[in-house]
């Protein structure tokens, strides 16, 4: 018996290394798909159910189809765009138009507007749909408020006084919603029921946080910094930062892969940095992924786990793009 424990115990110790130290997937560049028009750009979203990839890009928003990896359509008309959220059972998208205090309700079939929403904040920026109170929220950062929009009946119903200058937000899909304060380099928890702020929580040594994810399996939160250029790892439970780790510079948004354990920050310094998780409190550095230059902010398709980063070409040595090099960095897992 002791023989045959002793077996066992040889037969684990020899399978442990091959299941605790699996290789990570390293990211190639595979290609560049062209965007048309001209403006600056910043979110990218992908509809994960339609497999259709949104680009904000100044007064208008490119649509991608992923699987053929082409331009299919454009939504314009807007003044400013900003982010881009989907709300699947209604067949309908939403954008947050910050220029035009509106928000901008389209159809994900047509691709056609079908009303512009007005809003009472200002420079609506980031947007998210939460399926617990099936509602659209947009965060304003110069009103320093939430704007909340019912997406069946198509107009605000609401607003959260958020305290802060908001960045990004996640839903926990079970009524709470986090969200950066940049300017208070903090982290607002939001009950998605009472429309209120319910915690507040430090992000220390995290200054100006921008890009949020989450991984909701192992209730961890990824805030991504500029200013100490790290990412923090935040328990939800506790509201406490456990980890902090050095990223690249000018970082937007951060991404979390729960099938490969990937959390991914682009930075405007032309990487992404991307992190493996050992452990919900454990990361280790996989790959510092060359990009471009002021490419920074992405998307994932989490069918293919390719990365999709918007950019355009800049003239060399200056803040000027060069008209109409507007595109898709495409970056594929190997």
């Amino acid at each position: 018996m002791k023989t045959f424990k002793n077996v066992l115990k040889l037969i684990s110790f020899t399978l442990l290394p091959l299941c605790s130290f699996a290789q990570s997937p390293t990211y190639v560049a595979e290609k560049t798909i062209a965007l048309t028009g001209n403006g600056g750009y910043d979110y990218a979203f992908i509809d994960q159910d339609a497999r259709v990839l949104y680009a904000s890009h100044g007064t208008a928003v490119n649509v991608v189809d992923l699987q053929t990896e082409k331009q299919v359509a454009v939504i314009s008309g807007m003044k400013g765009v900003h982010g881009i959220a989907v709300v699947k059972d209604l067949n309908r998208g939403f954008i947050s138009d910050g220029k035009g205090s509106a928000v901008i309700a389209f159809d994900t079939k047509t691709f056609k507007t079908i009303k512009v929403i007005p809003v009472t904040g200002k420079d609506a920026d980031g947007i998210i749909y939460d399926p617990f109170s099936k509602k659209v929220f947009v965060f304003g950062g110069d009103d320093h408020a939430a704007m909340v929009v019912d997406p069946q009946e198509l107009k605000q119903v609401s607003n959260v006084d958020l305290g802060g200058a908001p960045e990004f937000a996640v839903s926990d899909g079970n009524g709470l919603i986090y969200n950066n304060l940049e300017d208070k380099s903090s982290l607002n928890v939001i009950d998605a029921k009472t429309l209120k702020v319910i915690k507040n929580y430090p992000l220390s040594p995290c200054g100006g946080p921008t890009g949020l994810a989450i991984d909701k399996d192992n209730q961890r939160l990824f805030t991504v910094c500029r200013e100490n250029k790290g990412m923090s790892v935040i328990d939800i439970a506790t509201g406490k930062v456990v980890q902090t780790l050095p990223i690249g510079a000018g970082v937007d948004a951060v991404i979390y892969d729960p099938a490969n354990k990937l959390v991914v920050a682009s930075n405007g310094d032309g990487t992404a940095t991307i992190f493996k998780q050992n452990s919900p409190d454990s990361y280790t550095l996989s790959q510092t992924l060359k990009t471009q230059n002021r490419a920074k902010t992405m998307a994932m398709d989490m069918s293919t786990h390719k990365l999709y980063f918007p950019v355009v070409d800049f003239q060399p040595g200056t803040r000027t793009p060069i008209p109409d090099s507007f595109k898709l960095l495409v970056y594929k897992p190997n």
